[in-house]
């Protein structure tokens, strides 16, 4: 590489070696991270690449004027640099916009399974079931609020409650997911559940071989709000 240093912070250098150049400006960062580094000669589509991601300010095949002042050499390439910005500026926005349509895009993706998985059968429930209320469910339960005593709830899909159950709770499903409820009635595909065995905050059960499962899905305090 041939060199060449202005007062106005410029780094003049030829790419006769694309991987030493990378390898000099990635150990040399710092230094020049705050210089325009004006490219002489050939610049590849790889370098161009990398000094657009380091990123680097730079200019390509642009004739400076040597000896004059640093006032003067700042007055010339004003307009330079500020088309440099410019384009930054504009290229950055771009990518924030990529960047927030990939997120929106996930977020529908997301909207959508869940909008379908409640067109399959999921109700959710945010009301208190009252005591002497028994609720039925075809399919899959999500209960945000409590069941009082006295109170049945019955699905046949899965079931999850976030608050205290002091109720009963019939459910057919492959699991259950309730909350530490130890004046529950549980009943989970037709074998009954100790339930001094829920002692999480949120809790998993399943029924593998007749056999009841009771494994913590969340042991510390959790805010549903």
């Amino acid at each position: 590489m041939k060199n060449r240093q202005y007062s106005v912070k410029v780094f003049e250098t030829s790419i006769e070696d694309e991987e030493k150049f990378i390898l000099f400006m990635d150990n040399n960062y710092i230094l020049f991270k705050d210089h325009i580094i004006l490219i002489k000669g050939e610049m590849s589509e790889k370098i161009e690449i990398y000094l657009k991601e380091k990123p680097f300010t730079y200019l390509h095949n642009i004739q400076l004027p040597v000896g004059r002042t640093r006032k003067a050499l700042e007055e010339t390439f004003a307009d330079t640099m500020k088309d440099a910005i410019a384009i930054k500026v504009e290229e950055a926005l771009k990518d924030k916009m990529v960047e927030t349509s990939v997120t929106q895009q996930i977020a529908d993706s997301e909207i959508k399974k869940l909008k379908n998985k409640l067109d399959k059968g999921m109700t959710v429930i945010d009301t208190m079931i009252r005591s002497g209320q028994e609720l039925k469910i075809d399919g899959d339960l999500l209960l945000l609020n409590r069941v009082n005593s006295a109170a049945t709830v019955r699905t046949t899909g899965n079931l999850i409650i976030t608050q205290v159950v002091e109720g009963a709770l019939r459910c057919d499903g492959n699991f259950m997911m309730i909350t530490v409820s130890p004046k529950a009635n549980i009943i989970f595909n037709g074998v009954e559940v100790d339930n001094t065995l829920l002692e999480n905050k949120l809790n998993r059960i399943e029924l593998k071989n007749r056999e009841i499962y009771i494994t913590p899905v969340i042991k510390k305090e959790i805010n549903w709000a």
